[in-house]
């Protein structure tokens, strides 16, 4: 393994996560759901993943996915969480602010 490739790897596993709220919407049936995620910069991928097996453990989603397609539906932040020590704190608050969303949006959980 070459220096240039484990320097990559190391600032690879050093890099600072972003964690935070997300709004999935349906425009033809104007639907919404919102979710919290320890990183937000990889959660969109993995819900897609999801999707697009027909596996994804929320149904009303996956429903929309399967009446809509991947173009119908958007992916939006909708709020990012300052950086926390520690990950109880972190998820502490990505649960209070996914409920404040989740009422403010009228969505439902993911």
């Amino acid at each position: 393994m070459s220096i240039d490739r484990k320097a990559a790897i190391a600032a690879y596993k050093e890099r600072k996560t972003i964690a935070g709220i997300y709004v999935i919407r349906c425009a033809a049936s104007g639907e919404a759901w919102v979710g919290q995620a320890p990183n937000l910069e990889t959660i969109r991928n993995h819900i897609w993943f999801s999707l697009r097996q027909g596996g994804h453990p929320c149904r009303s989603l996956q429903a929309a996915w399967n009446a809509h397609g991947e173009a119908g539906l958007t992916f939006d932040e909708c709020e990012r969480l300052e950086d926390e020590e520690t990950a109880y704190v972190r998820d502490a608050l990505l649960k209070e602010r996914g409920t404040h969303w989740r009422a403010e949006l009228k969505a439902e959980a993911i």
